[in-house]
């Protein structure tokens, strides 16, 4: 008796344990609920009534596969030697709810893989009451993850908050999100340049913000901006962000040959010196450092600065001059300057060879495109196989409700990928510049405590451009 009630007390125990776990599961999801916005909470009931329902969906869609070997329980099961019945096995699923919609990992079965969950996206989408429903190889071999977005996310505005602290992995660039919620993100490491074409007021600057603001904490990278739309700092769009950077220059294209003059004396004084301080010939080899930051040039409106002047008289053939110099100097930061730290970003309204000549355009392996009047300018900027896939094409982008979204190919995938880039507000751009204000270092002076001699005179005047013929 003594046995069989310490036996029972010991079920009850179990009992009561399981009736608290079960109590506390409860709390944490209604906590969860009640903290979750207006989306999430439409989204968490979406992902409830897509587990209860998935078993039965998975066999309408032919999302299931029959097992006519018998277990070996079902068979010591089976009575007068009756040959069991077989088995409808339905792939596991296991759902996570967002704002957008919901993702959901499926394990493969035979014959049921990712050719057949790409054939079933429609039907899943109707009854999911999706708008579009992607499916993606898994994070596991035999895995597939499935993607629902209730709203399109291209047109749901979404702004961006920097932290203020430094970035987890160097220069990787946050774009935004895909026209399925998921993260887009461009790893920058060896990439020597970046083109960016739009039309006005589309969304460029506001990228590059995002970027600048993300990386402006980290004391390995120095930035350097040219605004082609200002004359002075205080003016324009990098007006909250100019004091995180070494040099700022105008639309002035005579100031502007002066510096991209001392970048490339510092390209080369880099260039020559690296194996010795650094031990590599590629500075990637060892990443970015304090003493060895990667320079950001960012180039905006980069046709003021190459535009080709078209006159016989002196001052248009000075205009000429400066122009086609710059083009020259440019290129060879572009061209050489990618394993001794030189990033140079270049956005114009189209990227024609008129706006960035072709010699530096087609070497920038990262190319990106907000809306397009023309079919032409989103060749020019995402080139020929945009012809292709028209439904990316960024010429569909003109409406109001498509500011920020931009197109890119998609790495290591054929196609075109569109992406939502959130805003980022004039005063966290401010916050953050001025908190990264002591980060600010001319990367020539910090060579020049490397090596110990002067490498950029720093204080002369630019010298003559080079005449052109009439």
């Amino acid at each position: 008796m003594d046995v069989l009630n310490e036996a029972f007390g010991w079920l009850r125990g179990v009992v009561w344990l399981g009736l608290g776990l079960l109590a506390l599961w409860a709390v944490v999801w209604l906590v969860r609920y009640l903290r979750a916005s207006p989306m999430e909470r439409v989204s968490i009931r979406q992902a409830i009534r897509i587990r209860w329902g998935w078993k039965r969906l998975a066999r309408m869609c032919g999302l299931s596969v029959t097992d006519k070997m018998p277990s070996a329980l079902a068979s010591i099961a089976t009575a007068d030697g009756k040959q069991p019945k077989p088995r409808v096995l339905v792939p596991a699923l296991k759902v996570t709810p967002d704002a957008f919609g919901v993702k959901a990992w499926a394990t493969c079965l035979p014959k049921v893989g990712l050719a057949e969950f790409q054939k079933a996206t429609p039907y899943l989408a109707d009854a999911w009451r999706m708008a579009r429903v992607s499916v993606l190889p898994g994070d596991k071999p035999g895995q597939v993850m499935l993607r629902g977005v209730r709203v399109d996310p291209l047109i749901t505005p979404t702004v961006h908050v920097p932290t203020g602290r430094p970035p987890e992995e160097c220069v990787k660039w946050e774009l935004g999100v895909d026209e399925y919620g998921m993260p887009v993100f461009v790893p920058l490491k060896e990439v020597p340049g970046v083109t960016m074409g739009g039309l006005p007021g589309f969304g460029k600057t506001s990228c590059v913000n995002r970027l600048v603001c993300d990386w402006a904490p980290s004391p390995a990278i120095q930035f350097i901006f040219f605004d082609g739309k200002v004359s002075h700092a205080y003016e324009g769009d990098y007006a909250d962000l100019v004091q995180r950077a070494f040099e700022f220059c105008g639309d002035d294209p005579e100031e502007a040959n002066k510096k991209l003059k001392e970048l490339v004396q510092l390209r080369r004084a880099r260039s020559a010196s690296i194996r010795r301080l650094l031990g590599v010939k590629n500075m990637w080899h060892v990443g970015p450092s304090e003493d060895w930051p990667l320079v950001v040039v960012v180039i905006d409106e980069a046709h003021t600065y190459f535009r080709d002047h078209k006159g016989s008289d002196p001052a248009t053939k000075r205009l000429a001059a400066l122009a086609a110099d710059n083009a020259r100097l440019v290129e060879d930061l572009v061209k050489k300057g990618r394993s001794v730290g030189f990033l140079t970003l270049l956005t114009t309204q189209k990227t024609t060879g008129d706006a960035i000549p072709t010699f530096i355009r087609d070497v920038c392996p990262v190319g990106l495109s907000f809306a397009q009047k023309t079919a032409d300018a989103a060749v020019a900027a995402l080139g020929d196989d945009i012809r292709e896939w028209p439904d990316a094409s960024p010429v569909t982008l003109q409406d109001p409700a498509y500011v920020g979204v931009a197109v890119m190919s998609q790495h290591g995938r054929p196609g075109f990928v569109r992406i939502r880039t959130p805003y980022v507000a004039d005063k966290d751009a401010d916050r953050v510049a001025e908190a990264t204000t002591h980060l600010v270092h001319h990367p020539a002076r910090l060579l020049e405590k490397l090596t110990g001699r002067a490498v950029v005179d720093l204080t002369k005047d630019a010298p003559e451009p080079p005449s052109m013929a009439a």
